[in-house]
């Protein structure tokens, strides 16, 4: 009798087991199809796409959209790829410096009122991002710093998530550690710098994931702030192909596809810190 419960139990656990890896393999395939039909569709004719039925392996593949993109005359492809870098870049940069520092007062310096002050800080996320874009463009205006890499990095100073997930993880960091470096002569800076960050690397690594991601996906606050055709990113661009090869939707598609590979690089890159990180910084 033990063993046919036994047995029972055992046939339930592995059809359970199926049933979810089944649905898991499901859901993956429904949110793989749209980046498989863009790469597919990225290799075909501008024919090919309306031709029914669907053909996702084209059969005379061409590069003619990608040749096509790079052979722009209104727009550069590939500067705008090397400006999106450079916003994606300095964002990053100072996005994840200033949250970092911020973060490591908010948890290891104590002094009146940062209860207070960080929770102050925190009600700034609940205020949407667009509605903050036309006083940060009143104040770049009054700055000078419209139509500059310098003004669109700016507002990346203030970053109230960052801040929050930096803070976790610090907090997770002993007293103990900090304590015996500055007994021995360390300052706050090499103990934040050789100490600190090392310990943290796992949220360090996927807020810059999360950073280089908005930065690179920015289009609005771009579009706001740069006006000179040279100084667009790629975004700005692919908004503005959209309407220009409307009917050539293997332009469109190539250009997406070169787009999310700089994405897939430093993801795979930080990826096997990505998980830890979030667990990390409170919000598993």
């Amino acid at each position: 009798m033990r063993n046919e419960v036994r047995s029972t139990g055992a046939t339930r656990f592995v059809v359970s087991k199926l049933v979810l890896y089944i649905a898991l393999l499901a859901a993956a395939l429904i949110t793989l199809l749209p980046f498989i039909w863009m790469l597919s569709s990225s290799f075909k004719g501008a024919e090919a796409i309306r031709t029914l039925p669907i053909r996702w392996i084209p059969e005379r593949p061409t590069l003619e959209g990608y040749t096509r993109m790079f052979r722009m005359t209104s727009f550069s492809f590939p500067r705008a790829t090397v400006n999106s870098l450079i916003l994606s870049i300095g964002w990053t940069a100072v996005s994840v410096t200033a949250a970092a520092m911020a973060a490591f007062v908010f948890a290891k310096v104590p002094f009146r009122g940062s209860t207070k002050l960080f929770g102050i800080y925190l009600t700034t996320m609940m205020i949407p991002g667009t509605v903050t874009m036309v006083p940060n463009y009143i104040v770049l205006r009054q700055l000078g710093m419209l139509d500059s890499y310098t003004g669109l990095i700016l507002p990346s100073l203030a970053n109230a998530f960052g801040v929050f997930l930096m803070r976790q993880a610090i907090l997770t960091v002993n007293d103990a550690y900090l304590e015996s470096a500055m007994l021995d002569g360390a300052s706050l800076y090499r103990v934040f710098l050789q100490i600190v960050l090392p310990m943290v690397m796992p949220t360090l690594a996927t807020m810059t994931l999360l950073s280089f991601m908005s930065a690179w996906n920015s289009y609005l606050w771009p579009l706001i702030v740069l006006s000179s055709t040279e100084k667009q990113t790629l975004q700005v661009v692919l908004g503005n192909m959209n309407s220009m090869y409307k009917n050539n939707e293997h332009v469109l598609m190539a250009g997406a596809v070169l787009t999310i590979l700089p994405i897939l690089l430093v993801y795979l890159l930080s990826q096997r810190h990505v998980d830890q990180g979030i667990s990390i910084g409170g919000l598993k």
